[in-house]
């Protein structure tokens, strides 16, 4: 198996492969999760090719290409497609920290890869991209089968080294992002939460629709460390060595008041926020979500 498959676990997959990512606002004038083009049949730019599936409509088959090769492909048009996911990961080094045997970083990749195949499969765009302190890769979004390939592949060559500014980064992409889509943010959010939260807005101000998946590690959450322990700084920050007795009230409350202001910032401003811990089932996770998504639940 190569390195970059491995974000798709089998297990996850079949928890959420018979749920659609159905976006609640409205796109471009329609209802993206009816999955019905405003653009289709009218005259549009051509994109690309893809591989005929059941159930496309034949009309867009492409003959000149069966001739020529005895393969059925449709001919895909820039505005084909109703559903645009936009999947930002962050690489700083924060998400490299594991107190178990999956770091949020790897933890958030399998979650990455998970919802871009399910955007895939039912054949919308997904783009992601993977960013600290700076934009580290930018994938457009697009719904040909490669493309989910080279989002594996990008996955599984992270190498998480630098520190996080979260604010500038969703500003620019704010403004790069074009047609109105879903934007899927999957971070620890360990940056300033008032300029998180204001380049969150930023999304929303263009008329996306914002998810938040908060990745934590268990141990971030409750500290269940007793005796003398040595902290090692991530993002630049210093070793620290202390006492968990003498430290554990006055973290639990500045962390859980870090917590409380991400959430509501995120709810305030109509975003759907989901705090996941590194120990939780990635598939029960993405499947509860789905199902409460669709079922109007939330």
């Amino acid at each position: 198996m190569e390195e970059s498959q491995k974000y798709l676990d089998p297990k996850t997959l079949s928890k959420i492969g018979q749920l659609d990512l159905k976006a609640r606002l409205i796109v471009e004038g329609f209802i993206s999760g009816l999955h019905r083009s405003p653009y289709r049949g009218f005259s549009v730019e051509f994109a690309e090719h893809r591989e005929y599936v059941p159930g496309d409509d034949l009309r867009h088959l492409d003959w000149k290409v069966y001739a020529k090769s005895d393969r059925h492909y449709i001919k895909q048009y820039e505005e084909e497609t109703n559903l645009r996911c936009f999947l930002l990961l962050d690489v700083s080094e924060s998400m490299s920290f594991a107190s178990e045997d999956i770091s949020k970083l790897e933890y958030g990749s399998y979650m990455a890869a998970s919802l871009a195949y399910l955007i895939t499969q039912q054949r919308d765009a997904a783009g992601l991209t993977l960013f600290d302190r700076a934009i580290q890769r930018n994938l457009p979004t697009r719904t040909h089968p490669t493309h989910l390939k080279q989002i594996l592949h990008e996955l599984g060559e992270i190498v998480p080294t630098q520190t996080s500014s979260m604010s500038r980064i969703f500003h620019e992409l704010a403004e790069t992002f074009g047609k109105r889509g879903i934007v899927i943010v999957i971070s620890d959010f360990f940056d300033e939460p008032d300029a998180i939260l204001d380049g969150l807005r930023h999304f929303r101000h263009r008329g996306h629709e914002v998810i938040v998946f908060h990745v934590l590690d268990a141990a971030e959450v409750t500290f269940p460390y007793e005796n003398l322990t040595l902290f090692e700084g991530l993002e630049q920050l210093p070793h620290l060595l202390a006492d968990p007795k003498t430290v554990r009230r006055n973290y639990l409350e500045v962390f859980g008041g870090f917590l409380k202001k991400i959430r509501r910032g995120c709810v305030n401003a109509g975003m759907d926020y989901v705090q996941v811990k590194t120990s939780d089932p990635l598939g029960v996770v993405l499947s509860t979500y789905l199902s409460a998504r669709e079922g109007g639940k939330r």
